[in-house]
């Protein structure tokens, strides 16, 4: 049952080498949290993250958000391709077993409509008791592609695993909730 008590805490998670030490500016983690800011009418606050490419700096930083930070969502952009450095799936499995399959099944589908390269994509969805985490590509207009695609259905799974409750801009993006008898 959602939490209806309080603000979601959603993690966004910027996994790149480069954007961590400084050499390029991070552009997807902002693009995500304006997307939030734009389509969310509940209340929420945004904990950001800027780390390195790799299984232990994403595991641990999912772990972290979900366990110490308390996040009810967790976006995470970046590290998603086929590059030996691209292991965001797996540190995302190791940090949230619980594999919802649907996410980046959509989220390729959608993103093929874009790009060929799609096919790539190794995005998925999983949770760690009540945070849902959802892998993102890295680049801002596929970011918006993949989260227009399956943002409607985030606010209800958030429900079903006991995370805050948050709410939509129907007019902007109209998300699913079974009709209360």
């Amino acid at each position: 049952m959602a939490d209806e008590t309080r603000a979601a805490i959603i993690g966004v998670v910027t996994a790149s080498d480069r954007a961590s030490i400084g050499i390029y500016e991070d552009k997807s983690g902002p693009a995500i949290a304006a997307y939030l800011t734009k389509i969310l009418k509940s209340p929420f606050h945004v904990v950001r993250k800027i780390i390195p490419d790799g299984f232990e700096s994403v595991r641990d930083t999912l772990i972290e958000l979900a366990d110490k930070e308390h996040c009810d969502l967790i976006l995470t952009t970046g590290g998603t391709g086929p590059s030996p450095r691209d292991l965001t799936p797996e540190a995302t499995l190791a940090a949230a077993p619980r594999v919802l399959p649907g996410f980046g099944e959509l989220m390729r589908q959608e993103s093929l409509k874009q790009v060929p390269t799609a096919i790539l994509s190794r995005q998925i969805a999983a949770h760690r008791g009540p945070c849902l985490v959802i892998n993102l590509p890295g680049k801002p207009a596929s970011i918006e592609t993949c989260l227009n695609a399956v943002f409607p259905a985030v606010p209800y799974c958030l429900d079903l695993i006991g995370a805050a409750y948050i709410e939509t801009d129907a007019a902007i993006l109209n998300s699913f909730r079974p009709k209360q008898s």
